[in-house]
C-alpha cells in the first residue's frame, strides 16, 4: 500500500520525468514542490516506492523514473484532468466545423487531436453494423457503368462504381432502382444483406443479369459499413520520439500500417466512469506494442459508442493528452448528434 504523500511524491516524479526527460532525485522534489519534509524523509518514500516497483533507477544515477506499474497508479489516482486553453478549444471548434461529410470529420478529429497532443491520434468510426438504409441512388455513367450511392441512418455513405454485363436504358434503370429499394431501404444492414442474397439465388433469369450484378456489389458494400474502421493521423511523430522509447518502434509503426491490431486494443481497453481509458506500456504486450501507451475517450454515435485517443511513449503526459481526448471526443459526440437531429 501507497501512503497519500507517496502518491504526491508519485506524482512529482512522474510530472518532472515527463517535463525534464532527466531522473528525478529527492533534492529537487523538495525543491520543487511544497511537502514541509526534508529531503531524507522523500528519500524513505521513493524507497517505498522503489520497493513497490512503482519507480526504478536507470543505470547508476541518483534519480528515479516512472516504471509502467508507475504509470498506471499515477493515472489511477488522477486528481483531476488539466483542462484545455481557451486556444486549444478554438482550434478543436475551428478545426470540426461544418465538414463535407462523416470521412471529412473523422479526418478533422485525428488531425486536431495529433495538432493538440504531438502523438499518433486514432479514432474508431462509429459502428454502421446496427444501422439501417435510408436510401440508395443508381446513377448511369454509360449504358453499361453504374455508380451506386448507399446511404445508412448513423451518417455511413458508400459509393461504388460498378461495370454491368449488358447496357441498360433509363427505363431499366427506374425498374432496378425501384426493385433494390423495396428490399433494402428501411432494413437494417444485415438484413438487408441477406435480402440481397435471396434475391440472387432466385433470380436466375437471363433479363436479370444486371439486377444480380447490382444485387451483388451492393451486398460487398454492405459488408464494408459492418467492417471496423480506423483513421489515424500523426505517424511521423513516433520517428521525432524515437528517443522517448525503450526500444524499437517497428511494431508501432507495423501496427499502424495494419490497424487490425489497433482496432482490437481500442476495443477492449476498460474505460472509466467518465468513459476515459488508458492502456500503459507492458499491459499492451499481448498485442505487441508493450513500447506504448495508448489513452482514449468515448464518444457517442447515433448508432453507439466508439472511441478516440492517441498513442505515443510511456513517458507521454497523460492529464493533458487525456484532457484532449475527452474534449475531441465531446466535441465529436456533439456534431455527430446535431447531424442526425438534421435528417
Amino acid at each position: 500500500m501507497v501512503s497519500e504523500r507517496g502518491l504526491q511524491v508519485l506524482r512529482a516524479i512522474v510530472q518532472d520525468y515527463v517535463e525534464t526527460h532527466e531522473p528525478v532525485g529527492s533534492r529537487s522534489i523538495v525543491d520543487r514542490y511544497a511537502f514541509g519534509v526534508s529531503a531524507a524523509t522523500i528519500r524513505n518514500d521513493m524507497a517505498l516506492l522503489e520497493d513497490e516497483e512503482l519507480i526504478t533507477a536507470p543505470h547508476t544515477s541518483s534519480g528515479r523514473v516512472p516504471t509502467d506499474k508507475g504509470y498506471r497508479v499515477f493515472v489511477d489516482h488522477l486528481a483531476q484532468l488539466r483542462p484545455l486553453s481557451v486556444a486549444q478549444r478554438t482550434a478543436i471548434e475551428s478545426f470540426l466545423t461544418a465538414p463535407a461529410d462523416l470521412d471529412d470529420l473523422m479526418i478533422r478529429t485525428v488531425r486536431v487531436l495529433t495538432q493538440l497532443t504531438g502523438q499518433v491520434a486514432l479514432a474508431q468510426y462509429p459502428s454502421f453494423a446496427r444501422a439501417h438504409l435510408t436510401h440508395l441512388e443508381l446513377v448511369p455513367l454509360a449504358p453499361n457503368r453504374m455508380l451506386i450511392v448507399l446511404v445508412t441512418d448513423a451518417g455511413g455513405v458508400s459509393q461504388r462504381v460498378t461495370p454491368l454485363p449488358v447496357d441498360v436504358d433509363e427505363s431499366d434503370v427506374a425498374l432496378l432502382r425501384a426493385r433494390l429499394s423495396s428490399l433494402i431501404t428501411g432494413q437494417a444492414v444485415s438484413d438487408a444483406a441477406e435480402r440481397l442474397q435471396n434475391l440472387i439465388a432466385v433470380e436466375d433469369r437471363p433479363q436479370d443479369t444486371a439486377l444480380r450484378t447490382l444485387a451483388a456489389v451492393v451486398i460487398e458494400e454492405l459488408g464494408e459499413f459492418r467492417q471496423e474502421r480506423l483513421v489515424m493521423a500523426g505517424a511521423a511523430t513516433l520517428a521525432r520520439r524515437e528517443h522517448d522509447f525503450r526500444g524499437s518502434i517497428h511494431p508501432l509503426l507495423e501496427a499502424i500500417e495494419e490497424q487490425v491490431t489497433l482496432l482490437r486494443l481500442m476495443s477492449e481497453m476498460v474505460t472509466d466512469e467518465h468513459g476515459l481509458a488508458a492502456s500503459i506500456g507492458t499491459e499492451n504486450a499481448p498485442f505487441g506494442l508493450g513500447e506504448a501507451s495508448i489513452v482514449a475517450s468515448n464518444y457517442a454515435a447515433p448508432s453507439g459508442t466508439a472511441r478516440v485517443g492517441v498513442m505515443g511513449p510511456t513517458r507521454m503526459d497523460y492529464p493533458s493528452n487525456l484532457a484532449a481526448a475527452r474534449a475531441v471526443a465531446r466535441y465529436l459526440s456533439r456534431m455527430l448528434d446535431e447531424d442526425e437531429a438534421a435528417r
